[in-house]
């Protein structure tokens, strides 16, 4: 691969990286790390957001930019390319712990 072709490359992969949304206000509270025994979800206030989960011995990893909210559900990756995120339960506090439920999983908000 020739010079020219890694530099174009590497321009998609920035511009295509940066066509996500910040989290709005209203969603603030998505925002941060959220943890459970199989899954792993990092959201920043960027909208940029890091994903693992564990089913078996599958392991599926996400990392991209939120593309929309709808409703408490939210969509992640490139146009035309993207995962969305079943929020059943959206941030609320039990006590002094922040737990959300994402795809059926109880996470809990790593503080």
């Amino acid at each position: 691969m020739n010079v020219r072709a890694i530099a174009a490359v590497f321009l998609l992969t920035v511009f295509l990286y940066g066509c996500g949304i910040p989290v709005p206000a209203d969603k603030a509270d998505y925002v941060g790390e959220w943890r459970a025994p199989e899954m792993y979800l990092s959201i920043a206030p960027d909208g940029r957001v890091e994903y693992r989960r564990h089913q078996g011995s599958t392991e599926t990893t996400i990392t991209g930019p939120i593309q929309e909210f709808k409703g408490n559900d939210f969509s992640v990756g490139i146009p035309f390319l993207t995962a969305t995120f079943v929020v059943s339960k959206p941030p609320y506090k039990e006590g002094d712990t922040w737990k959300m439920v994402v795809d059926g999983v109880e996470l809990t908000k790593v503080q």
